[in-house]
């Protein structure tokens, strides 16, 4: 209705103004160039929905200078640790990459964000409160991270790369290149992404005063993406298909005690005081392949029907040699001297096959003032199987299906949304474990049962851009891969042993939030999550022997505190009304955004500190349009993440970056 009321005025004007040119014969016409307006769209740097909080990754500089892992860790009130995987403000996250889950964890993860260039990631969503529509897997909360998708009418290609070094013992660099082609006809778009990522890093590392360990690391990350759209009248048809590949090299020097194993029948053991070289390579191949339908319809716009197959491949193989390990025995008196190789030490690799097909329905309801309804169901398989030196060790099937109802309405300054998700799982496997000529076979622990997830939330609209919310969902989360894979792909030294754990059960989560946020950027709010059986890792020492082991904690909460605070620098130049009606673009002004969060794991039996997350992001507007960005993160000491107390803050950082937009027309 408002391109037709438009539309009229316009005409009615130069009709009006014709008639008065042809009557007034005296009346001279007065003619102006009138110059082109061009109309640009500004992303917002940070989103607050009501489910949900989305960070522009695409016009941000100091988000994409780098791999996709380094920008999350800049994203205020995110941690993400080897130990504790990744929360945001005290929920667990389930990484999502373009609305399909990544079923990974821990250090496998870690290595396949650090494989992607930030450049290539047009936003982060980190959705806090999952509905209905989204598999009850997702556990506490889950990270989407969305790829550049776009395709415009032209032909347009755009390059991004990216070089950082540093010379903390010795020189290292870090690289980042990629290329997007797209364009568009009257039939269909087409869109080729390709980059490759090239990275050195160091890592040392104390355990328990029994291992020191220095590794130098290499990374190196190639990744395409494709995908083609079908305009079938109102209808789309998308057809993708992504690979994303990683190598990987480590090589570690360590030294410390460990108890060797000497003879057997009766075992005997010596203490050692060793010094080894280890190197160690990964090789990760992951593939896949979405066909998409998109159903519209012409009475109503706001009416959809969708439906999706995607496939899932993902190969990794993990490989480690002792080059040497040599040193003496502590209990010989003149220092009995010992030195060989152990040589192929781990020969580990896994397979991945996932396939799902989903459909989901949504269209406008006329309930109370307005409202939504949405539906549809996913039926889901996967296969996993492991091997360690020839012998398959795991074979992990899973089968879902299920089905989800979601209403949504608005009452007045009220929004409600209720729904639920009912699933079914039907988890079966069989793991082996070689002992000497013997192999002993045993059957998982098998996961046959119907769910029913509810879940609830009621948004108060205060005034214009403010409100309260308050949310309660139920959740489970699947223990990942990488957690079921009893292979140990990391690192294996003389006395220490990294291990998944095959017989690990299903988490569910009760979440419970209360939140008031304004103006998208400032906001605070308080939640808590019961989880039961929740996944962990715990490390134990057996006299010098380290063991590293995946276990699930039978009950324990997770409260998490939060607030956010923007300080526009024009509150020195401008009255606050001015400033309160928010007519400025914020990636046009001078600002400073202040993150504080308290966070506290209560396990039973367990006494554990919280801690405090800081983060401070400055940006300042240079001459020549410089852009100048400063990125603050703190996290205090002795914080507690599940049963690991962190003695020193490690995910303190300091970032600042100098950007420039520059123009090439050709």
């Amino acid at each position: 209705m408002k391109k037709t009321i438009f539309a009229i005025s316009i005409l009615s004007s130069v009709v009006y103004f014709a008639q008065n040119t042809k009557d007034s014969t005296n009346f001279k016409v007065k003619e102006k160039d009138i110059e082109g307006v061009v109309i640009t769209k500004t992303k917002k740097a940070v989103e607050q929905k009501a489910d949900r909080t989305i960070f522009d990754f695409s016009e941000q500089p100091h988000l994409n200078n780098g791999n996709v892992l380094e920008g999350i860790k800049k994203l205020p009130g995110l941690v993400s640790t080897d130990i504790a995987g990744m929360m945001y403000q005290g929920k667990i996250l389930d990484v999502y990459l373009n609305g399909r889950p990544l079923n990974i964890s821990s250090n496998e993860l870690n290595s396949f964000l650090e494989g992607m260039p930030a450049n290539s990631v047009e936003k982060i969503e980190v959705i806090t409160q999952p509905g209905a529509e989204f598999p009850a897997t997702s556990g506490g909360a889950i990270m989407n991270i969305i790829t550049n998708k776009n395709a415009n009418k032209y032909l347009s290609a755009t390059y991004s790369g990216n070089y950082n070094f540093s010379n903390y013992d010795k020189f290292r660099s870090r690289t980042s290149n990629s290329l997007n082609l797209n364009a568009r006809n009257k039939l269909f778009g087409w869109q080729l992404s390709l980059g490759q990522n090239y990275r050195e890093s160091m890592l040392n590392s104390n355990q328990d005063n029994l291992m020191f360990a220095n590794t130098d690391r290499i990374g190196r990350g190639y990744f395409a993406k494709s995908g083609v759209t079908f305009d079938l009248g109102e209808d789309r048809l998308l057809l993708n298909y992504d690979i994303y590949h990683n190598k990987n090299s480590n090589y570690t020097a360590s030294n410390g005690f460990a108890d060797i194993l000497i003879s057997q029948n009766p075992d005997l053991f010596r203490e050692i005081d060793f010094d080894a070289f280890d190197a160690a390579k990964t090789n990760n191949l992951r593939q896949e392949a979405v066909a998409t339908y998109q159903k519209r319809f012409s009475d109503d716009k706001n009416k959809k029907l969708d439906f999706q197959f995607g496939y899932t491949k993902a190969d990794s193989k993990f490989g480690q040699n002792n080059i040497f390990r040599k040193g003496i025995f502590t209990d010989s008196p003149i220092g009995e001297p010992f030195n060989f190789t152990a040589g192929n030490v781990l020969e580990n690799s896994s397979d991945m096959r996932i396939a799902n097909f989903r459909i989901d329905y949504s269209q406008p309801l006329k309930i109370l003032d307005e409202g939504k309804v949405s539906l549809g169901g996913l039926y889901e398989k996967q296969n996993f199987d492991t091997e360690s030196k020839g012998l398959t060790n795991l074979e992990y099937q899973r089968q879902t299906a299920s089905t989800y109802l979601e209403f949504q309405a608005k009452y007045k300054k009220f929004d409600f949304i209720a729904g639920a998700r009912a699933e079914n799982y039907d988890i079966s496997g069989i793991t082996r474990i070689e002992n000497g000529n013997t192999i002993t076979e045993d059957d998982l622990i098998p996961f046959n049962k119907f769910k029913l997830f509810p879940n609830a939330s009621v948004q108060y609209n205060v005034m214009n851009q403010v409100y309260a919310l308050a949310n309660y969902n139920k959740k489970i989360n699947l223990p990942s891969i990488s957690a079921l894979n009893p292979n140990n792909n990391t690192f294996q030294g003389p006395n220490t042993q990294v291990n998944g754990n095959p017989f690990l059960q299903p988490t569910i989560f009760d979440n419970f939030e209360l939140k008031i946020s304004a103006f998208d950027y400032a906001f605070i709010g308080y939640s808590v999550n019961n989880a039961k059986n929740q996944v962990a890792q715990i490390i134990r020492r057996e006299g010098k022997n380290i063991f590293n082991e995946q276990v699930n904690i039978s009950e324990m909460k997770i409260h998490n505190f939060n607030v956010g605070l923007p300080i526009p620098f024009m509150i020195f130049t401008k009255p606050l009304s001015e400033i309160m009606k928010f007519d400025f673009n914020p990636d046009k002004i001078n600002f400073m955004y202040l993150y504080a969060g308290y966070q506290k794991h209560d396990i039973n039996n367990l006494k554990n500190n919280g801690f405090w997350i800081f983060n401070v992001m400055t940006q300042i507007l240079l001459p020549k349009d410089i852009k100048m960005t400063a990125n603050y993160s703190y996290l205090t000491p002795r914080a507690g993440y599940f049963y690991f107390t962190a003695e020193k803050p490690f995910n303190n950082s300091l970032d600042i970056t100098l950007s420039k937009k520059l123009w090439i027309t050709v």
